[in-house]
């Protein structure tokens, strides 16, 4: 280990999850997730990546026609053992019945346990679009229901929903993601039906629920397929939306009955029946 290393702290004002999606496909180490931005940690210099950042973010604004503030902070560190400190800042989530905590920590008796370490930008129960979403598997599936996590990331939903004792498939365009959810699934002591890189189009099933953790542009781009996977009657939970997004997000399920929406903090998980 050499004695100092290079921290990039990248702040966004806006669309966190793009600019996550960004670093997961362009990054070969990986990062710390902010609730309003990243940590970028390496020995190698980041000057590169703060570049490319801001490219990304000039080519967001264009597409999205509105201004999303970036601010970097840029330092040389004295190496230490971070990642112990980084790990003994991570707590433990309870989202009834499940309590998420990593595998350096302990499981809680009387709980639906999930064990998952932050070690990528992956989901672990702590932003409000994953909680959300807990919320509504813990609400929605019921043992023996199949159902397709779509955008799996870390695979907490659909292996909240095997702890349930749900059938699982699950797909993401990341093959980290769907490597991670491997991992993760083994660690639960659960077991995938099926988990492919791609989209959801490829399925050749219907589900009872459909869960689709995303961001609100990519949820109205696959509608039609997310609907086409999903039962008549069937459930779909769809989240990663931003409340001001969520009638644009609507308006492509127009087709399907809104029974319930569950907010927090700027974000919206939207639950339909699929008609």
């Amino acid at each position: 280990m050499q004695e100092f290393y290079n921290q990039l702290v990248v702040r966004v004002s806006s669309h966190h999850d793009l600019f996550s999606d960004f670093l997961s496909d362009t990054l070969p180490i990986g990062f710390e997730e902010l609730d309003d931005g990243f940590i970028v940690r390496s020995e190698d210099e980041l000057e590169t990546i703060k570049w490319g950042l801001e490219q990304f973010n000039e080519a967001l604004q264009k597409a999205l026609n509105q201004p999303i503030e970036i601010e970097f902070t840029l330092t040389k560190e004295k190496s230490s053992d971070w990642v112990k400190e980084y790990q003994e800042g991570i707590t433990p989530v309870l989202i009834e019945p499940f309590y998420i905590y990593p595998t350096w920590d302990e499981p809680k008796e009387g709980k639906v346990n999930i064990a998952i370490d932050p070690a990528l930008a992956f989901g672990t129960g702590h932003h409000p679009t994953t909680a959300t979403c807990l919320q509504a598997v813990a609400k929605y599936v019921k043992e023996g229901n199949e159902i397709i996590d779509v955008g799996c990331g870390s695979g907490i939903l659909s292996i909240a929903s095997m702890k349930l004792g749900a059938v699982a498939d699950a797909c993401d365009t990341d093959p980290i993601s769907v490597e991670n959810s491997k991992i993760n699934a083994t660690e639960n002591s659960v077991e995938y039906r099926k988990i492919w890189e791609g989209s959801a189009s490829i399925s050749d099933k219907v589900y009872d629920v459909t869960i689709a953790n995303i961001v609100a542009d990519v949820l109205t781009y696959i509608a039609n397929d997310l609907k086409k996977i999903t039962k008549s009657g069937g459930i779909m939970v769809l989240s990663g939306i931003l409340d001001k997004y969520e009638n644009k997000v609507l308006k492509f399920y127009q087709d399907c009955e809104l029974i319930e929406r569950i907010p927090q903090d700027e974000w919206v998980t939207l639950i339909l029946k699929r008609g």
